[in-house]
């Protein structure tokens, strides 16, 4: 049997939700759609933020490659070496920005040459776990970014729904959440976890939102925000 949804966990849910309830594609800017091109850009955000780097940071060098045209396999493929270098340090994606560069370029040719540039092509539309192992066939991607693409791609698959991974059930759990995906699902009134999920996220990596939810919930509930500051330290 699963956690027990209470009226407490639902003010905590509703404060994640309205401080920091938007998902990392919409802070790329990526209008997400089960077409080939706003999926391949969320690979490539997912690639970006599974780095050990600011996501912030991150996102800002999703838009760069963006404004550079690298919004497919293809134009990613075509863009050269120094192009995508140039793009991921105008976002001061610095530390990683000539092996990211070399590592999306691979990633475009693998979709290319064995996928049709078609990332629904890689990935096996069934199972999660499948279509984790699938996802870490791209270079770079690895099960930390395998597991942020499928946070993020369940709002526009329906089947991967409602999608959760270790890393937000931990940040649930230190927020005195359930962690199970049903009850997440319930807590967020959608099967689409995608919102719930990024939320959980920044509230373990962002002392600020923590602060803000802290501040949401109100004075009369109890949340032990100084808990959750080791799972800032984990990988998103």
């Amino acid at each position: 049997m699963g956690a027990r949804v209470t009226a407490a966990h639902r003010r905590t849910a509703r404060a994640l939700l309205d401080v920091a309830g938007t998902t990392y594609a919409q802070d790329a800017g990526i209008r997400l759609r089960d077409t080939p091109s706003p999926l391949f850009r969320l690979l490539v955000l997912s690639s970006l933020l599974a780095t050990r780097i600011k996501a912030s940071i991150a996102v800002d060098a999703a838009r760069e490659l963006d404004a550079a045209g690298c919004t497919t396999p293809r134009r990613m493929h075509e863009t050269s070496w120094q192009h995508r270098v140039d793009a991921l340090g105008r976002a001061h994606y610095r530390r990683y920005d000539e092996s990211t560069a070399t590592r999306l370029g691979d990633a475009a040719a693998l979709l290319l040459s064995e996928h049709g540039g078609d990332v629904r092509r890689l990935v096996p539309q069934t199972d999660a776990r499948e279509a984790a192992e699938a996802l870490q066939q791209v270079p770079g991607l690895g099960p930390v970014g395998a597991s942020i693409f499928l946070r993020e791609a369940q709002a526009v698959w329906p089947w991967l729904r409602p999608y959760t991974d270790d890393r937000v059930s931990k940040a649930a759990q230190q927020l005195d959440l359930p962690t199970g995906a049903d009850a997440l699902a319930e807590l967020a009134g959608t099967d689409d976890l995608s919102r719930l999920t990024a939320a959980l996220v920044r509230a373990s990596l962002d002392r600020d939102v923590r602060r803000r939810i802290a501040e949401e919930v109100g004075a009369g509930d109890t949340i032990d925000l100084r808990e959750i500051r080791a799972a800032a330290r984990q990988p998103r």
